[in-house]
């Protein structure tokens, strides 16, 4: 009989359905004003403990890794702790260690399992979503094999020190983002939204958008930060997905289109689908395409009809808003 044991978390993908760019940061990052919506495409973190007698009481507890990609990337190991969600793991061990106090804190041995639902590169904070599961997923695992657990407001502050994306995956819903997009505001809203993502595997670096995208501005001055979400944050609480479509924006989309002409022909050819799409937009940097369809039922053709007459894409129709990072098993 194996005694493997397993702790299981997930957390959401995104699109952003503002977002505005303002000027670079002294510390590199630029100056976001953006409201998330979290999908119900998850990633999942699995712990996984085959012999908890075998313990360390100093270091990583995380002796391996491996991600299963769910789109069209094959396979692999990533055994380094660069990795984001090692790092998260290995974060909130070190956090529960020096509050503990004790010298020498024993915990099993660990590998992560990493399955991957959303794009990889894709503008849809894929690995800040596996980082917030791997938050959620180590401080279960703490829980169980020392008594101690962290703070929602711990969890948060290790999110912010990982990356820019990983509190709003960590809190889910709907959210206004601010600062480097960390600092958080929930979004009222009301009703469900359906969508289709769809990638067109042309890979765009999310530092090379924006800097073309300053490149762009300082060529054309009136491309502008769009900086207001009074008007998308009005729309929201319709629930209409035709008056949300009338106010999604993302200043990024000019430097996605200069970077890869491909996508603006994309949306053209989503957004001809007119009995289907009340509109398309480039999600985060890109390169996927977030299509906001009137209802389930035009998502679903929408994904068919894409699958099935666009070569070199890979699509899928899920619906937001979504729960942020949380325990499954």
């Amino acid at each position: 009989m194996s005694n493997t044991r397993e702790i299981v978390a997930s957390a959401p993908g995104k699109v952003n359905l503002h977002l505005g760019v303002g000027n670079a940061r002294a510390d590199g990052y630029h100056e976001l004003v953006t409201v998330f919506q979290a999908v119900e495409r998850r990633e999942r973190v699995r712990i996984v403990v085959e012999d908890e007698s075998a313990c360390v009481e100093s270091g990583s507890v995380v002796v391996g890794m491996q991600t299963h990609f769910h789109v069209d990337v094959p396979d692999e190991d990533i055994d380094t702790p660069r990795n984001l969600t090692w790092r998260a793991v290995d974060a909130v061990v070190d956090a529960v260690r020096a509050r503990s106090g004790v010298q020498g804190l024993s915990l099993p041995k660990a590998k992560l399992v990493v399955d991957k639902h959303v794009f990889v590169a894709g503008g849809m904070a894929g690995g800040s979503a596996d980082a917030a599961a791997g938050l959620v997923a180590a401080n279960a695992y703490v829980e169980r094999y020392c008594g101690e657990r962290l703070s929602e407001e711990d969890l948060y502050d290790l999110a912010v020190g990982l990356g820019a994306d990983v509190p709003f995956a960590l809190h889910g819903h709907t959210a206004l983002g601010t600062g480097r997009g960390d600092a958080l505001v929930e979004v009222l809203g009301r009703g469900t939204y359906w969508w289709v993502f769809c990638n067109p595997k042309i890979g765009i670096s999310t530092g090379k958008a924006f800097e073309t995208l300053d490149d762009l501005r300082h060529d054309n001055p009136a491309l502008v930060p769009h900086l207001d979400t009074a008007a998308l944050s009005q729309a929201l609480v319709t629930g209409d997905p035709r008056e949300l479509a009338k106010h999604l924006h993302n200043d990024l989309e000019a430097a996605a289109v200069a970077m890869r002409p491909r996508i603006a022909a994309l949306i053209t050819r989503i957004e001809s689908e007119t009995e289907l799409v009340a509109r398309a937009i480039v999600s985060g940097s890109g390169p996927t395409i977030a299509a906001l369809c009137f209802d389930e039922e035009a998502a679903r053709a929408l994904e068919t009809v894409l699958r099935d007459n666009v070569e070199g894409v890979e699509v899928f129709c899920t619906s937001g808003p979504s729960a942020g990072a949380q325990l499954e098993a």
